[in-house]
């Protein structure tokens, strides 16, 4: 965005006869960013305007825009100039009041939730999601995409790339007006272990990689040398009870064991990755984990265990 922002900025100095504050450069720039203009269409059309027209009877849709027409007021051709500048200065003395009365709360909710996010981490969470939205599918060329916290920081959200996601803006705004999840609940629950469970009382001299949310071992009882298991830390029983947070936390210690794998053993051709997801398709540990099992030439002419069918699975984990 170099292109955009280093001249809208000269521009607004030079208006300025040569200097202008941060917030007047930063007013400039938000100017012409095209993906925050479309964010406030989508609030206008969806929200403001709706309630203008529909509930309060004030504006009329035209097919680009509004107009101010009611019944409470007169059309707005039958207004005056001095009553026009009179409903001026009711609205500003409303917004005025109200923003006295509630001062920086107004906001706070979306400088909690967002939060500063890196040039390069916002870079690999797009690339994660292969630049589409992860809630429609939209491609970054077609809609802007943001990059959100799936819980939010003021709800006890991390800035860990694992609690973030890319979404189209129009997907984030709906996201923010109907998400009632509590996730001051969701964030406690990711330190929930289960006395007895294997995987919650893992020996931390076996773990090989890990981050925030997840861990991963090799198979106690390996279907190929190398085989591993991808971990959540919360006690979780299924593959489908997982969070969002989590899956990407696995998907990113599955890539990182893919290279080290390969990096290690240039045998290696494929891989099988799949989980076990209930009694009746062979899980045998009710602590949800996905297992990497790393292929070679002699393993392809005859898999054991391969993506055709259940991934074997021992009754007892060896920890």
């Amino acid at each position: 965005m170099a292109h955009v922002y280093q001249p809208a900025m000269l521009i607004e100095l030079l208006k300025s006869i040569g200097s202008s504050t941060v917030s007047d450069i930063a007013k400039a720039l938000l100017a012409h960013d095209q993906s925050q203009i479309e964010y406030y269409e989508q609030i206008t059309k969806n929200m403001v305007g709706r309630v203008l027209t529909d509930n309060n009877g004030i504006t009329r849709k035209l097919k680009n825009g509004y107009r101010v027409v009611g019944y409470e007021i007169p059309d707005f051709d039958q207004l005056t100039h001095s009553e026009v500048l009179a409903l001026i200065a009711l609205c500003e003395s409303k917004l005025a009041d109200y923003v006295a009365n509630r001062g920086d709360r107004i906001w706070s909710h979306r400088r909690k939730s967002a939060g500063y996010v890196s040039g390069t981490l916002r870079y690999e969470v797009l690339s994660r999601a292969k630049f589409r939205c992860e809630l429609c599918g939209v491609m970054n060329a077609d809609k802007a995409l943001e990059v959100d916290h799936i819980v939010p920081r003021n709800h006890g959200g991390t800035d860990d790339i694992s609690n973030f996601q890319a979404l189209c803006y129009s997907c984030n705004a709906m996201k923010r007006d109907r998400d009632d999840t509590d996730f001051r609940g969701i964030a406690a629950s990711y330190n929930d272990r289960e006395l007895g469970c294997p995987f919650c009382e893992a020996d931390h001299t076996r773990i090989i990689a890990e981050n925030a949310l997840c861990y991963a071992v090799e198979d106690g009882f390996p279907v190929t040398p190398h085989h591993a298991l991808i971990i959540p830390k919360r006690h979780v029983s299924g593959f489908f009870d997982l969070y969002q947070p989590e899956l990407n936390s696995i998907h990113a210690l599955l890539a990182q064991l893919k290279q080290r794998i390969e990096n290690s053993d240039n045998m290696v051709r494929g891989f099988n990755v799949g989980v076990n997801s209930g009694d009746a398709a062979g899980q045998t540990i009710f602590h949800c984990h996905v297992h990497l099992i790393p292929r070679r030439k002699g393993d392809i002419d005859n898999p054991r265990g391969g993506v055709r069918g259940v991934i074997p699975e021992k009754q007892n984990y060896a920890p």
